[in-house]
């Protein structure tokens, strides 16, 4: 049997799985998750360079998802297919908050005239789950912004979930945390941050205001489990001349709060 590779076994032995842990998944995951808008197609060459790994090794693991059909070969390009979206269906399918959540982000998006999503704590970032806009609402759903990923640190629905965390996971979180400025007005100090998590923890809400994108403020509040545990955000988001923060406040607030404790026993 050939020995496992230098690099492999490190991450083996750094993997709390041990011998049981795939390296071969490991790099298919890897290279799925390099593909973007700004490289949708790339060669083997620059994808070997993005992941850091041998040609040969990048080849063979290709090779394999296209066989599999979930990348596609052009000439010397590769790129996905739309056969990756079974696995994003996999768990918004599986996902009980997606499905009860969806159609309150379009039933609000369209009462309100405002966007509205639900995000899941991804590391440093929050990651939509749910989401509607109030020009795309349509009789099936859409799937515009579902997989979005936002810095958790200067968003709403990023703010309410770390501020239900634990001390210690919050100062883990500001640890690794590399604060850079998204707009003139996106908080980057941490003793800050630390303030606004509290503020938000006894509030029951997060309010940023053009933080993330300029002329856009929004507000979000926790979606619980019957047994009080966080799971996720409930946001609404629009433009700083259709409301102030304080109109945001006094009217949608309300709607966002009620509509969690409706759902809330629907969550197990």
């Amino acid at each position: 049997m050939p020995k496992i590779r230098e690099r492999d076994a490190g991450l083996r032995s750094d993997n709390p799985v041990g011998r049981d842990f795939s390296e071969a998944l490991a790099r298919g995951l890897a290279i799925m998750t390099i593909f973007g808008p700004d490289s949708r197609a790339m060669t083997l060459s620059a994808i070997a360079r993005e992941v850091d790994l041998p040609k040969a090794t990048v080849r063979r693991t290709l090779l394999t998802l296209v066989h599999l059909g979930y990348m596609e070969e052009e000439g010397r390009l590769f790129s996905l297919r739309p056969t990756i979206l079974r696995l994003a269906s996999s768990y918004l399918g599986a996902d009980p908050v997606s499905t009860i959540f969806q159609p309150v982000c379009e039933r609000l998006a369209r009462e309100l005239g405002v966007t509205c999503s639900v995000a899941v704590l991804d590391a440093e970032e929050a990651v939509m789950i749910a989401y509607a806009s109030p020009r795309r609402v349509h009789a099936h759903g859409t799937m515009e912004g579902i997989g979005l990923r936002l810095p958790a640190f200067c968003t709403a629905v990023g703010r309410i979930l770390l501020a239900g965390r634990s001390s210690a996971e919050r100062e883990a979180f500001l640890a690794a945390l590399d604060a850079r400025a998204i707009t003139p007005y996106t908080v980057t100090d941490k003793d800050k941050l630390r303030q606004l998590w509290g503020q938000a923890e006894s509030d029951g809400y997060a309010l940023v205001d053009q933080e993330a994108e300029i002329g856009f403020r929004s507000i979000a509040v926790p979606v619980r489990r019957r047994d009080d545990r966080l799971i996720a955000a409930l946001n609404v988001g629009l433009r700083v001349e259709h409301a102030s923060c304080q109109e945001m406040r006094d009217t949608s607030l309300p709607r966002l709060l009620a509509e969690v404790a409706d759902l809330q026993e629907q969550l197990l």
